[in-house]
């Protein structure tokens, strides 16, 4: 595979069985989830790849068991893909939130163990933050920048509520105090727009993460990074971070958990940059490609959530 991009998913494409097809059919990932549980031990209270395969979906979706699972079973999926066509020319890489994680390992910036440390090492800290705040998170449907800022502002008196997630076109997610999120899904509706409250352990991607933030600043500062072999792009400046720079990438990743992910911003970026290049989406599930649909429907984005 010549010219790949690969896209990462990010929280919320987690489901029970993800990764299992992969495992069954290649030897390459199956070698992913085999260290991945070497290198976690027990400390989820189960073997990663059995709370991929089997669940519970309850203890699948807690954050953090969710994050260092879907990265794994990202990087599974691109052994798999490498060990089925060759390893591909990577013309760029890009992954949404905890994503992000993967396009760096990808990019050969730190290696897969290193990279599920530091992602189980936050997927923990957000937890924590999470159940240390009331806090949550509201999708308006069919806003723009402008009007989600005018709910943020309207419903937010005196509390956090900020913009979290720039998915798509009509896709922005707020975050904030729980009770300005209940505010917010009735403002949303008085000015004409369709808010629905997600079922998430916190407000992610606001101050109120600035906890989980602090330490993951910490343990950032330890691990060594390598120059990427490709670009990959950020969530926080929708731009390729600056390969010459691992001190200005280890601060964009601890930003990234307070700041908004401006992912249609990024995608329609690297979409102008890259348009003859073909788009693969890791799994698990198909929400990238869903989401590239809106923000650029020339680019095709083909998902690999089974072999």
């Amino acid at each position: 595979m010549n010219d790949v991009i690969y896209l990462c998913p990010g929280q919320g494409a987690q489901a029970v069985g993800m990764g299992r097809a992969w495992h069954e059919a290649s030897a390459a990932a199956r070698a992913v989830f085999d260290e991945a549980d070497r290198v976690l031990g027990d400390q989820l209270g189960a073997p990663l790849s059995q709370l991929c395969f089997d669940g519970p979906a309850e203890r699948l979706n807690q954050t953090d068991v969710s994050q260092p699972a879907i990265y794994a079973c990202s990087i599974a999926s691109a052994r798999g893909l490498a060990e089925a066509a060759g390893e591909p020319a990577l013309t760029a890489t890009a992954g949404l939130s905890l994503g992000e994680y993967t396009a760096l390992s990808l990019a050969g910036v730190f290696d897969f163990a290193a990279g599920l440390k530091l992602v189980a090492a936050r997927g923990r800290l957000m937890q924590e933050a999470a159940e240390a705040s009331e806090g949550g998170m509201v999708a308006l449907i069919g806003a723009d920048e402008t009007q989600a800022e005018e709910v943020c502002q309207k419903a937010g008196q005196g509390e956090i509520l900020v913009g979290a997630n720039y998915n798509a076109p009509g896709q922005i997610v707020l975050s904030g105090h729980q009770t300005a999120c209940d505010r917010a899904v009735e403002i949303a509706g008085e000015i004409g727009l369709r808010a629905t409250a997600l079922t998430v352990a916190g407000a992610f991607h606001s101050p109120l993460m600035q906890p989980a933030a602090d330490r993951m600043a910490e343990i950032l500062a330890g691990v060594a990074m390598q120059p990427p072999t490709c670009p990959v792009w950020s969530n926080v400046t929708a731009e390729k971070h600056d390969p010459e720079n691992p001190e200005l990438l280890r601060q964009r990743l601890v930003e990234q958990i307070v700041q908004p992910v401006r992912w249609a911003q990024g995608c329609a970026a690297m979409a102008a940059e890259h348009a003859e290049s073909a788009y693969h989406e890791l799994a698990p599930g198909s929400v990238l490609r869903g989401l590239m649909r809106r923000i650029d429907r020339n680019v095709k984005v083909t998902s690999h959530d089974e072999p």
